[in-house]
């Protein structure tokens, strides 16, 4: 398969990566971004990464200048996001569902046998109505993809996610909220074991997804680890 990462230096996104890359039924991984993958995390330094390239592309809402470098992809992780901590509903609509879709929908204009899975979020409101604003936004974005003309799109809506293989999050407050919850993790995981997954999961759930497809297209912790 050749697979097209979104958010390939994220915590999530270098999970997926790494997943890829060790995958012997993956040829080819490009991963998009606005900053090199191969001297910015661990994965790049992986034997297996003479099969990635970086595509360095700055804007990454207008995709008109690298079209002809947008094809021939069997499926596409997109791994990008942010938090709506201080955020308006204006600003984080635009990062997260503009962002998203003016992605998906030049992909699934070039690559209609691909195969898009979105990372989202555990509590994600469907109704695109609720009160959290987060939700109703990412549930606006699941929607808007699962109507476009990919074979197949896939909502991943993890809970808490173990960051495994040396990855860290990139922001500094995600990276002191992991380091105090590591030694409780066993306990989550013992006494909770459906509200959490791992990088290394969540990467191999995403490739499951593009080589056999799943029972649904909304899919959340439970669903993932089975995968």
């Amino acid at each position: 398969m050749n697979i097209l990462i979104f958010g390939a230096t994220g915590m999530v996104g270098q999970g997926v990566l790494r997943e890829c890359l060790l995958d012997p039924g993956v040829s080819r991984v490009v991963a998009i971004g606005r900053s090199p993958t191969k001297d910015a995390t661990p994965m790049g330094r992986l034997p297996e990464a003479a099969k990635l390239t970086d595509l360095i592309h700055p804007d990454l809402f207008d995709y008109a200048g690298i079209e002809d470098r947008l094809s021939g992809f069997d499926a596409c992780f997109f791994c990008l996001g942010v938090s709506a901590a201080g955020m308006s509903e204006a600003a984080y609509t635009r990062v997260t569902h503009d962002l998203t879709l003016a992605a998906a929908r030049t992909l699934a204009r070039l690559n209609p046998q691909m195969v898009f899975t979105y990372i989202t979020g555990r509590g994600t409101d469907s109704t695109e109505a609720g009160a959290l604003m987060w939700a109703r936004v990412k549930g606006r974005t699941e929607n808007a993809l699962l109507a476009l003309p990919f074979r197949a799109a896939y909502m991943f809506r993890p809970g808490a996610i173990e960051p495994l293989h040396g990855i860290k999050p990139k922001s500094r407050v995600y990276r002191l909220a992991y380091l105090l919850l590591m030694p409780v993790l066993p306990l989550v995981r013992l006494l909770w074991p459906q509200s959490l997954t791992t990088t290394e999961q969540v990467g191999k759930a995403m490739i499951a997804c593009a080589r056999t497809g799943a029972p649904k297209p909304v899919l959340e912790v439970a669903d993932i680890n089975a995968l």
